[in-house]
């Protein structure tokens, strides 16, 4: 699990708490209206996620939402030694030796790299084909990203729209201005709920997102320049040289302690 999205949301939520509970009555918050309140904002932010994104994403909005919890689930250092021994194997038994290894191989990508090389395809095919491959993930990742990234636009704007609705509802009752306080709260409570709902939940989710996307896709990049290194013969030694720089620098030092010595 990925706890920093967890424990963000509730250290947001309870800063709102505290803010609502030094403010005074907090049943104003809780009341019939809040519930009002509610059902325009997220009604309403769903209802144009549903128009803005394809079907298929913007019904899966939750799922996406709970995807943030999950810690992302790639080892970089495994995957450098892994193509490191593919091509020390390459160059001791050819190309094909790699066919079985590549059967064996869990990650659908570097299985299929492998087995290209394995069929022989050519080295600009095979570049074609894979970043193609890269392509259509990173968009896919991208409209995830983009589901949220405007439920936390519209969010604000519906809650403007309930608190416009609260306006023109208080602005018909001038003639009683006892009620003009309350009405006035009320009105304003849906633009609360709408920027509570973005900036807490919406925007950095979908912000989380987009940075795994770039981890994950740099993850894919240095996948595929390991597999034409493989293809096209290079010394093992300067293969482990490219694919490190695709490291973070902690990451870099802790495979230089578990590594190897690598053939040459």
């Amino acid at each position: 699990m990925d706890i920093s999205t967890l424990l963000g949301v509730l250290l947001g939520l309870i800063c709102v708490g505290i803010g609502l509970a030094s403010g005074g009555d907090v049943a104003v918050y809780l009341g019939q209206d809040s519930i009002i309140s509610l059902v325009i904002v997220l009604g309403g932010a769903l209802a144009a996620v549903m128009v803005a994104n394809p079907k298929s994403k913007s019904f899966a909005m939750m799922k996406i939402m709970m995807s943030t919890l999950k810690q992302t689930q790639l080892n970089y250092i495994e995957t450098i030694s892994t193509l490191v021994s593919f091509s020390e194997k390459a160059r001791r038994e050819g190309l094909l030796s790699l066919e079985e290894d590549a059967q064996n191989l869990e990650d659908p990508f570097t299985k299929k790299g492998i087995q290209l090389i394995v069929d022989g395809t050519d080295p600009d095919l095979l570049r074609d084909m894979l970043e193609i491959e890269i392509d259509l993930v990173e968009k896919d990742k991208s409209i995830e990203a983009g589901v949220l990234a405007s439920a936390g636009a519209y969010a604000p704007a519906f809650g403007m729209v309930g608190t416009l609705l609260g306006l023109i509802a208080m602005l018909g009752a001038l003639n009683n201005p006892d009620a003009l306080g309350p009405s006035m709260a009320k009105a304003l409570i849906t633009t609360l709920y709408g920027s509570i709902f973005a900036n807490a939940f919406f925007l950095p989710m979908a912000e989380k997102l987009k940075q795994r996307k770039d981890i994950f896709i740099m993850h894919k990049q240095m996948i595929l320049e390991g597999i034409l290194s493989i293809q096209s013969g290079d010394n093992p030694r300067l293969l482990e040289e490219k694919l490190k720089t695709f490291l973070p620098e902690e990451d870099r030092a802790a495979y230089e302690k578990t590594s190897g010595k690598v053939e040459e």
